[in-house]
């Protein structure tokens, strides 16, 4: 079963040196930096870490079109990643390190953003998961209307770990769990808690309560630091210390998510939640014992793995600035079936992602008549992206792809073997930029037209 992470994702820059010297200028350490590292933060850490143990995770976030979600994408490589349009600049936070400490941080762009818009494939992806983790970092795609209608409704079914942020949204209700960390939660109780914080109890207990009642999650496990965590679950209102083995750690970074990535493989698999909080306590305490963050190893050199945007063409610029070769192929894709597919699976082994050109339903109307399209260019849309191989879809309103391919400029333009022998009416235009032509087998048995005559005889 797929884990399906949720959440806004964060490039995360590790300047790494040696301070010697304090500079001149001023009473502040000068640090030589012998190494730069960039990974991703926020949801993408928590997909990274599932990918790294091998689970099939899906990355549902939004990527800026800049440098830094360039470099941001090119971190995930082995999380299958399906992303909207971010219309905000990539957070970036750099961290400057002095051998283990920390000397400062930089944030850009980590303010507040409006609420991104969801694409169908984002929501598609989330439909079809086996546990959820929702990492809200506060730049609003936890607060999306449709995305939260979407994962209330999941709640009953499958296993949701919330991880909150200060400045997100509320949980949606009836949640499997929610894992704010103390000051998190203070900060969320406010003036309703009466404990004091920083008491012996840390008043734990009081907010986790007082949070179960206003958030409506199943249960609330408050982080504690180096005590481990509490959890208050909604069916017993009865506060369980999960206690965390002592470790000497530096740097705390990334415990909180590892912590849900933890308790979402464990509840996925089917433990109660208290026996999945066990283990996700002391496998956060494990992951920072072994060196945090740092101690991740980089992601894999990406080959030919999947990209989705809702964008065809900010796709085929990011393929083609990584080196890769972009493919198009066109149709009207009227009744999906099995030639399709083995023309479409052929077209994808062409190059580095798949970009379908579909004619829009009135093209269609005058290329075929009055009775086509059988389904409408949306439908059509919508079974070609759930097709593990398709990328990315361009619906185009002439009655040729032209115009669609003058402004994708593919690499290569692939039509189905019925052309075979024939030059291709497209090749002109596709070879004035320097892609190629490419015809691949052909399934004559199998059509549009077969399947709608037969479906004819049949009613």
């Amino acid at each position: 079963m797929r884990i399906v992470v949720v959440g806004d994702v964060i490039l995360d820059v590790d300047l790494t040196g040696t301070a010697t010297r304090l500079s001149p200028d001023a009473p502040v350490p000068v640090v030589d930096v012998s190494s730069v590292r960039r990974r991703a933060g926020g949801a993408g850490l928590v997909a990274r870490m599932l990918a790294q143990d091998g689970w099939p995770v899906t990355l549902v976030t939004v990527l800026a079109d800049d440098e830094a979600g360039r470099q941001l994408e090119g971190t995930l490589a082995g999380v299958r990643l399906v992303a909207g349009p971010s219309g905000s600049p990539t957070p970036v936070k750099t961290r400057v390190r002095a051998g283990t400490h920390a000397v400062v941080r930089f944030d850009e762009g980590c303010g507040g953003t409006p609420v991104p818009e969801v694409t169908p494939a984002m929501l598609r992806a989330v439909e079809k998961a086996g546990a959820v983790i929702v990492a809200d970092y506060g730049r609003g795609l936890a607060a999306n209307p449709q995305l939260r209608e979407l994962l209330a409704g999941l709640a009953d079914d499958v296993p949701v770990v919330w991880d909150p942020h200060p400045s997100g949204a509320l949980p949606v209700a009836g949640v499997s769990v929610v894992t704010p960390n103390l000051a998190e939660a203070h900060q969320a109780a406010g003036s309703r808690a009466t404990g004091v914080f920083g008491s012996a109890a840390d008043g734990a207990a009081e907010v986790a309560g007082i949070l179960l009642d206003e958030w409506r999650s199943r249960a609330v496990l408050v982080t504690t630091g180096e005590r481990g965590a509490l959890l208050f679950r909604e069916r017993d209102r009865t506060p369980r210390p999960v206690p965390a083995p002592r470790v000497e750690a530096g740097d705390p970074c990334g415990a909180g998510d590892r912590l849900a990535a933890s308790l979402a493989v464990h509840l996925l698999g089917g433990r109660d939640l208290e026996d999945a909080s066990v283990l996700a306590v002391h496998e956060a305490a494990d992951f920072l014992a072994a060196g945090g963050v740092s101690a991740m190893p980089d992601p894999p050199v990406p080959g030919r793995r999947r990209h989705r945007t809702s964008d065809p063409m900010l796709l085929a610029r990011r393929v083609r600035e990584n080196g890769g070769t972009v493919v198009a192929t066109g149709g009207c894709f009227d009744l999906l079936h099995a030639g399709h597919v083995r023309s479409l699976t052929a077209a994808r082994e062409l190059g580095d992602c798949l970009i379908v050109c579909l004619n829009s339903d009135d093209s269609v109307r005058r290329l075929k008549g009055e009775q086509r399209p059988i389904m409408n260019q949306q439908d059509r849309t919508e079974l070609l992206l759930a097709l593990e191989f398709v990328d990315a879809v361009i619906v185009f309103e002439e009655d040729t792809p032209e115009a669609a391919l003058n402004s994708l400029r593919p690499d290569v333009w692939v039509k189905g073997g019925d052309y075979k022998g024939a030059r291709l009416p497209e090749a002109e235009l596709v070879e004035s930029w320097g892609g190629r032509c490419v015809t691949v087998p052909y399934h004559p048995a199998r059509s549009t037209t077969v399947l709608a005559d037969a479906l004819a005889k049949v009613s």
